[in-house]
């Protein structure tokens, strides 16, 4: 096995390892461009996902409650000129139609930042990092992501959002299928108490009212949440059937305690 160290960087080099690798973030994102000017100052970087969706990511080389308030001033300059982004970047055929995301990325966030976001309306993404060096390739850095879900306000059904809205928000369509029918299979475990409805952003799994899951789609992934052996709300990233195979007894075993074992 490699040897490697885990090594401080600054917010350039940070930004720099963005723009080399974003995809290493999430699948499929591209990089647009960095310090690009706005009304409110240099934004850090661009970037555009698979969709093709715009994304105002703002990086931090230590923790910093700030970056919430300068990503969401970035994030509304953005939004606000959209059309004008989408003419200056057009080889990169953003979709004026969807609405943009803000990626916050920093080594942690604070319980305060987390506890803000859950009353922001706007699409954030938090991701840690590490940067590592191996003792092989000295001057070499890799950087190691990791995304964080904060807590979120319920949100009542209220009939306005759909699960195929939720499923189309999936560009892999190999990845959209396989959400599919996983929400189709818990379903079919007890179909008089099983419901699976949408939110604003993920699909919620409810056993006789309470929340045994919830699917929080990815362009190239989805995120699956529920309880882990310790009864910690804990997410598990979906990117192949064999993910699904590890996270499904779980699920089985949390529908045997919510249910009482009914259905199966």
């Amino acid at each position: 096995m490699r040897k490697y160290a885990i090594v401080e960087v600054s917010e350039r080099q940070l930004e720099d390892l963005v723009r080399q690798a974003p995809d290493l973030i999430e699948a499929g994102l591209r990089f647009v461009d960095h310090q690009a000017f706005t009304a409110r100052g240099p934004l850090d970087v661009l970037l555009v996902d698979s969709g093709p969706a715009l994304i105002v990511a703002e990086l931090k080389v230590i923790e910093d409650d700030t970056m919430l308030v300068q990503g969401i001033d970035y994030y509304d300059y953005v939004l606000r000129n959209l059309d004008g982004f989408a003419r200056a970047y057009s080889t990169h055929n953003i979709d004026t139609r969807q609405q943009p995301r803000l990626f916050l990325i920093a080594p942690s966030f604070s319980v305060t930042l987390l506890n803000r976001i859950k009353w922001i309306d706007i699409p954030i993404r938090l991701f840690t990092f590490q940067c590592i060096e191996f003792e092989d390739a000295i001057g070499e850095l890799v950087p190691v992501y990791k995304e964080v879900t904060p807590p979120e306000l319920p949100d009542p059904y209220t009939g306005g959002y759909s699960l195929a809205d939720r499923y189309s928000y999936i560009t892999d369509l190999r990845i959209r299928t396989i959400a599919q029918q996983l929400v189709a299979e818990i379903e079919a475990w007890d179909s008089q108490r099983v419901f699976p409805e949408a939110t604003k952003y993920d699909i919620s799994i409810k056993l006789s009212g309470r929340v045994l899951a919830l699917i929080a789609p990815r362009r190239k992934h989805f995120m699956i949440y529920t309880s882990d052996p310790e009864g910690k709300w804990t997410g598990y990233s979906v990117n192949s059937e064999a993910d699904i195979d590890v996270v499904k007894p779980l699920l089985r075993t949390n529908f045997n305690r919510i249910g009482g074992g009914q259905g199966i």
